[in-house]
């Protein structure tokens, strides 16, 4: 959960989402050097200092700031593509859930389980009990269990939705009449929260995503009490 003044990403709450912060500092450590190295050379040319031939005509300064730019792209790109294949690799998930975009609210269906399906309303301000968050609170939570590999079947029913949760590391778009998939494994319990994040019409900032992440027993006991509820 982000808190005030925070400046960073959210806290890891999967393996994917730790990789992504890694790469993230990585990346920025890049950038870092490379403006460093830019203000330093432009500083030292306006004061005069490497103004000579070397750096204005040279055979050598071309072949390096040549092979320089084409390293650094080498290192950004083997991490990059390192967690797009995990990122789209989906071994045996040992839960499914299919997440569809209404307008403007989501609802689940757990494909794994006969008539396990709700849907997920934003809660109102005027319903909020304290320790709620505005606006992120819903009144069904989508329950996984923790550190099992979770599949996420995406769609939408009218127009563009996108399911995201930042702590989780996921963020598939909802499009209708065709079935996106996203995995994540939850590393923690806790409960992460997401929003739509395509502009889909005028109530797009009040259809949150809430993913509460429990033991396997809890999670076994959920169900069994939703069944018999439904």
């Amino acid at each position: 959960m982000a808190y005030p003044s925070q400046i960073g990403f959210q806290d890891a709450a999967s393996p994917v989402m730790e990789e992504l912060l890694y790469f993230h500092d990585h990346a920025l450590m890049i950038v870092f050097l490379i403006s460093t190295l830019v203000l330093y050379i432009i500083v030292a040319m306006v004061t005069a200092k490497v103004t000579n031939k070397f750096i204005l005509d040279s055979q050598e300064i071309e072949i390096i700031w040549t092979i320089l730019p084409a390293a650094i792209l080498i290192l950004i790109a083997l991490p990059s593509l390192r967690i797009l294949y995990l990122m789209d690799e989906i071994n045996d998930p040992h839960l499914t859930v299919k997440a569809i975009g209404h307008q403007w609210y989501w609802s689940y269906e757990y494909t794994d389980y006969d008539d396990l399906t709700f849907d997920s309303y934003m809660i109102p301000t005027q319903d909020l009990t304290p320790g709620q968050f505005r606006l992120l609170e819903v009144d069904h939570r989508m329950v996984v269990p923790v550190e099992a590999p979770v599949r996420v079947l995406v769609s939408a029913e009218d127009v563009l939705h996108s399911w995201a949760v930042p702590s989780l590391g996921v963020k598939m778009d909802a499009v209708p009449g065709r079935l996106n998939q996203v995995a994540f494994i939850a590393s923690r319990p806790g409960v992460f929260y997401g929003q739509c994040s395509e502009i889909c019409g005028a109530n797009h900032s009040f259809m949150p995503i809430v993913v509460e992440a429990v033991p396997l027993e809890h999670f076994e006991n959920w169900t069994l009490s939703t069944l018999q509820d439904a």
